[in-house]
């Protein structure tokens, strides 16, 4: 069986690009396109990793990521946080929070298939 990720993304064209490179890598990959009950959705699918995106409909990734490091269950689950604003406060706002990998909008698909890859090792972001 091959590993679980959930992606909470809001952008049909990222989710599409996403869920397939992703799918062709050997994902089961599983998306849910709001902020409001993601955290409930990351605790009912139980993926093996979580992309995050930080505005979405409802409320922000930053949110999201707070209650999953505060969740007995998910605490320890490998976050990577996508956002279209990169700038300085939002990557250590996400670190304190204690997100796994952060990276940039636009981003390439060959970055995002390495970051997952990594996660799921175990691999942390360099510091």
């Amino acid at each position: 069986m091959g590993k679980r990720v959930l992606l909470i993304e809001d952008e049909p064209n990222i989710i599409e690009a996403i869920s397939f490179i992703l799918s062709r890598d050997g994902w089961d990959v599983d998306t849910h396109a709001n902020g409001i009950d993601a955290v409930d959705k990351v605790i009912a699918r139980q993926p093996d990793l979580v992309i995050l995106d930080v505005m979405l409909p409802g409320r922000s990734g930053f949110d999201i990521l707070r209650d999953l490091r505060a969740h007995d269950g998910t605490a320890a689950l490998p976050v990577l946080m996508l956002t279209a604003r990169g700038q300085t406060k939002d990557r250590e706002t996400a670190k304190a929070l204690g997100v796994s990998r952060f990276m940039t909008k636009p981003f390439s698909n060959a970055e995002v298939l390495e970051s997952v890859r990594s996660l799921a090792n175990g691999v942390e972001a360099p510091q």
